[in-house]
C-alpha cells in the first residue's frame, strides 16, 4: 500500500527540525497552566481507572509529554513518532523510556491493550479525510474503559507553514473545532467525558483545545 504523501511532507519535516523543536519546546510546561492541568487530570484519570495496559504517546516528537507523563505516575507509558530524527532525540533525551516508529493510523500495537493513548498536537497533521481512520485506530488499541487524550489547534481554516523553528520546510497544519472532534469521537466509539478550550492568546495564532474521551467498558 502507498504511503499517503501527508506522512511523508511530516516525516521530512520533522527530521528537519527533531533537535531545534527538542530544544525550544524542553521547558515549554513550566508555561502552560491549562496544559499541565489537562495531562496531571488525566494522568489521574487513568491511574483511577484501573484498566491494564500501557499508555502511548502517539506522535511524541522528542519525548518530552511522554517524559512529563511518567513523572505523573504513569510508569509504564511510551512514545510513538513517525519521524525517525524525533525517535532519535527522543530516545537521547529519555533514555529510561521506550519509544518505537509508527504512524497514527496503523500502529504496531496489538488490539485492545492500551489503558490509554495520548495524541498530543500530533493529529494535526492529518488532512480531514484522514482523521476519522486515526481515532479509529485509537479506538482499536485501546482496551475497554481505556482513555484518550487529544490536544490540537482549534480552528476551521487549515495553515500552510513554509518555515518551522528557523529551518525552511512545507507543513500543512489541519485544525479542528471542537465540536467536530468531539462528533468525530463519538463516531469512532470514543465519546468525551472532559473538554477545555483556552483562548488563544498574543504568541498563537488559534485558540487550543483539550479533549478528553473514553472507550466504554464491556
Amino acid at each position: 500500500m502507498t504511503e499517503p504523501s501527508y506522512l511523508r511532507v511530516a516525516r521530512a519535516a520533522y527530521d528537519t527540525v527533531a533537535a531545534d523543536y527538542a530544544d525550544r519546546l524542553r521547558h515549554r510546561l513550566d508555561d502552560e497552566p491549562f496544559e499541565r492541568a489537562m495531562l496531571a487530570a488525566y494522568a489521574e484519570i487513568v491511574r483511577a481507572s484501573g484498566v491494564p495496559g500501557p499508555v502511548a504517546d502517539v506522535g511524541c516528537g522528542p519525548g518530552r509529554i511522554t517524559a512529563h507523563l511518567h513523572a505523573l505516575g504513569l510508569e509504564d507509558v511510551f512514545g510513538v513518532d513517525l519521524s525517525p530524527g524525533m525517535i532519535e532525540v527522543a530516545r537521547r533525551d529519555h533514555p529510561g523510556l521506550r519509544f518505537q516508529e509508527g504512524t497514527l493510523a496503523a500502529l504496531d500495537i496489538a488490539d485492545e491493550t492500551l489503558g490509554g493513548v495520548v495524541a498530543w498536537y500530533s493529529i494535526i497533521h492529518t488532512p480531514p479525510e484522514g482523521q476519522p481512520a486515526a481515532l479509529a485506530e485509537f479506538h482499536r488499541v485501546l482496551a475497554p474503559g481505556g482513555h484518550l487524550l487529544l490536544a490540537f489547534q482549534a480552528g476551521d481554516e487549515p495553515f500552510h507553514a513554509t518555515e518551522v523553528y528557523g529551518h525552511q520546510v512545507a507543513l500543512d497544519f489541519h485544525r479542528l473545532s471542537p465540536d467536530r472532534a468531539a462528533t468525530m469521537l463519538a463516531e469512532a466509539g470514543l465519546p468525551v467525558v472532559a473538554q477545555l478550550e483556552s483562548a488563544r492568546r498574543e504568541f498563537e495564532r488559534t485558540p487550543q483545545a483539550y479533549l478528553i474521551a473514553r472507550k466504554p467498558p464491556r
